[in-house]
């Protein structure tokens, strides 16, 4: 029997929902980029476009056509809905898309940069929660560092604002740092002030690998966000950082490593998808390689779900170098290779990415899966290595 939990949802057991007994598709989440506009100016961002771009204004969904996506995507069993930019909060009709999804009882996971948010929000943040953290990037903890980073003045008091706010208000959030040339020194605060918070995530989130534009729109910026990226063997000792990480890391390996083949789409893209501001539904949120979306303005997530997208499942590599290498890699699932990376890097699907071969060979070195100098697809008892990883299972048996 559904329970009332508040006034504002009811709890139900999913298995005995209409929907969940069926043999109709599902959509197990969504993202939504509500515009690629931003209040900052970050040189690393592989999406944002002015905050008054009007031609990027005029093309965005209007308030209708959003509850008209997040409808349907309710109708498909989507339990969470990702609000992301862009800056989600520039939408003047923010606060109406989010009581919409609430109302249909879809949790939602707001990314922000928190400068927008103001005492109205975080009312109705705490009158009715998102059902999620609300998940902030930090770019510095000074104002010299922060707006180093997001070339935009002010943007650091704003940014404060914002955090007191819902700290005040009690509103659960996480953080996560983006480490730049401007800020990669304050690491160490950063990592006692998110301790500090309420909520804090154990081990700290830090973003070490920036994606390049994934709309191919800028050379020079590419250039850019490469100069930007950390060496792989300095990002790697900070991804494993911590004793809690190499163990989450240790147990993720002994389950999800192995060869991923010659499939291009072996996460299942498509299943959890992304609207862009513009209505195109595309396999995630990265990949933005024309062909590989569906304008939503002639047709519906059902329709995707049934006819577009399932033919994604069967597509296969055929890069010589993808398939002398990715395909027989047992690192599949530590290395973040993905058709998308190879899109905006490359402009193909199945290239392999090198600075992340060369993170994911880094982090398989601290890990003790590999030596110095060896390559993982070149290694034949992959499976024995695994199993001699220091999990909390086989550490029990060893005791």
């Amino acid at each position: 029997m559904p329970r009332q939990v508040n006034n504002y949802s009811i709890r139900r057991k999913i298995e005995q929902e209409p929907l969940w007994k069926s043999k109709q598709p599902r959509l197990l989440s969504l993202d939504i980029e509500l515009t690629e506009r931003c209040n900052n100016a970050c040189q690393h961002c592989y999406i944002n476009r002015p905050m008054d771009d009007l031609q990027a204004l005029s093309q965005e969904l209007s308030t209708t056509e959003w509850q008209t996506v997040i409808h349907q995507a309710a109708e498909l069993g989507a339990l969470s809905v990702r609000m992301t930019g862009g800056e989600p909060l520039l939408r003047p009709d923010f606060m109406e898309l989010y009581l919409y999804t609430r109302r249909l009882g879809i949790r939602v996971q707001l990314f922000t940069n928190a400068r927008r948010i103001d005492t109205t929000l975080v009312d109705m943040f705490g009158r009715i929660p998102p059902g999620e953290k609300i998940e902030i990037t930090v770019y510095g903890m000074t104002s010299h560092s922060y707006e180093a980073a997001t070339c935009t003045p002010g943007s650091f008091e704003e940014y404060q604002q914002g955090i007191e706010l819902l700290l005040e208000r009690n509103i659960p959030f996480m953080v996560k740092m983006a480490l730049l040339p401007p800020n990669i020194a304050e690491r160490p605060t950063f990592e006692t002030w998110q301790a500090g918070l309420p909520w804090p995530e154990n081990p700290p989130h830090f973003i070490v690998n920036f994606n390049l534009r994934g709309r191919r729109d800028s050379a020079n910026r590419n250039r850019l966000i490469r100069k930007l990226r950390i060496p792989a063997e300095d990002a790697a000792q900070i991804i494993i950082s911590s004793e809690a990480t190499r163990q989450e890391l240790f147990q993720f390996c002994s389950h999800h490593m192995g060869p991923a083949g010659d499939l291009l789409f072996p996460c299942g893209a498509g299943q959890k998808g992304c609207v862009d501001a513009y209505g195109r539904y595309q396999p995630c949120m990265l990949l933005r390689k024309p062909g590989l979306s569906y304008d939503l303005h002639q047709g519906t997530l059902h329709e995707v779900l049934t006819t577009f997208f399932p033919g994604l499942r069967s597509m296969r590599a055929t890069n010589s170098a993808y398939l002398q290498r990715c395909a027989v890699c047992f690192l599949h699932g530590l290395c973040e290779q993905c058709p998308a990376k190879s899109w905006s890097e490359y402009g193909t699907l199945d290239t392999p990415v090198e600075h992340l071969c060369e993170l994911a060979h880094s982090q398989a070195r601290l890990l003790g899966l590999l030596g110095a100098g060896e390559h993982a697809w070149e290694v034949k008892n992959w499976q024995e290595r695994i199993r001699k990883l220091p999990t909390s299972t086989n550490m029990n048996e060893i005791e």
